[in-house]
């Protein structure tokens, strides 16, 4: 039996979906923004009310443990500019990608997201595998949408065992005092 590029990453996408959708019902509120060490990355409520995450342009040594929150948030970004790539949109830049904030409404961003990168990959036919992609690489690394799409599963794939290990120790910290 024979499985084209598109049946096998989606068969991947949908398999880590399920693994994050396990963490994504059993987050609360307080999970979000709750810092495992003294050195984190998060995201800051700005006066107007938006959110920032911390950033670096230059990755620190050593690199800040990220909260919940700061991954739902790197999740939305670079999922939303792939999304722009593939469907042929200027792409946002990291300021432009607003995080809804700790709880139920970041989920339901993270579900539409998912949504609408089914639809986008839905639009996919085989041929559209094989075109040149820029990102997240540079534009003369040589590599194809199959490979976006593969990376989009392994980032993905990569910040739900991030979430769950953050939400797992925090619920045994909590269970355990």
């Amino acid at each position: 039996m024979s499985t084209s590029r598109s049946e096998l990453l989606r068969w991947q996408f949908d398999l880590v979906w399920s693994l994050f959708e396990y963490h994504l019902e059993r987050l609360h509120e307080e999970d979000f923004l709750w810092e495992p060490s003294a050195l984190c990355w998060t995201m800051r409520e700005d006066p107007a009310g938006g959110w920032v995450a911390d950033w670096a342009d230059t990755e620190p040594d050593p690199i800040p443990v990220p909260t919940i929150g700061w991954l739902t948030w790197h999740i939305g970004w670079w999922w939303s500019v792939a999304i722009d790539h593939l469907r042929q949109r200027a792409p946002r830049e990291r300021t432009d990608i607003a995080w809804p904030g700790p709880g139920d409404s970041t989920i339901e961003w993270l579900r539409r997201l998912r949504q609408e990168w089914l639809d986008t990959l839905s639009e996919l036919d085989d041929a559209d595998f094989d075109l040149p992609s820029r990102y997240p690489w540079p534009a003369d690394a040589g590599l194809t949408v199959a490979h976006l799409v593969g990376w989009v599963d392994a980032e993905l794939m990569k910040n739900v065992a991030e979430i769950g290990q953050l939400r797992l120790q925090r619920a045994v910290r909590d269970a355990v005092s």
